[in-house]
């Protein structure tokens, strides 16, 4: 299984997510490599989470080809740095994608909240 497929298996079976409580929408992630497209639907309702594998109208449509995608979810690449580069495309409500960003994992380095908690072992 690859990573984006864990990363939205682990969202759809999480059920909730508190950094999203205040967050209502759907996003459809279109992971496009030459000329086939892999669609990823993520509904967001004040911070209950349904994904599916759909090609239906959302409120934001992220385009980014699956390589990227993957870097993203595994904490090797920034959402907002894919973005201002232009690697993905967003229509619709960025809002959302700047919502969900809080949850995409950081770096295995990083301080700061997209660290993961990890014990410190004296």
């Amino acid at each position: 299984m690859d990573a984006t497929t864990r990363f939205f298996e682990d969202l759809d079976r999480r059920g909730f997510e508190p950094l999203l409580q205040k967050t209502s929408g759907t996003l459809r992630f279109d992971l496009h490599e030459g000329a086939q497209t892999t669609h990823w639907l993520l509904q967001i309702e004040r911070g209950n989470l349904h994904v599916s594998q759909q090609d239906r109208e959302a409120d934001t449509v992220v385009g980014t080809p699956p390589r990227l995608f993957g870097e993203l979810v595994t904490g090797n690449e920034n959402v907002i740095a894919a973005l201002l580069r232009g690697d993905m495309t967003v229509s619709g409500d960025l809002r959302l994608v700047l919502q969900l960003e809080r949850i995409f994992p950081g770096p295995s380095d990083a301080r700061g909240p997209h660290h993961a908690f990890q014990r410190e072992v004296r």
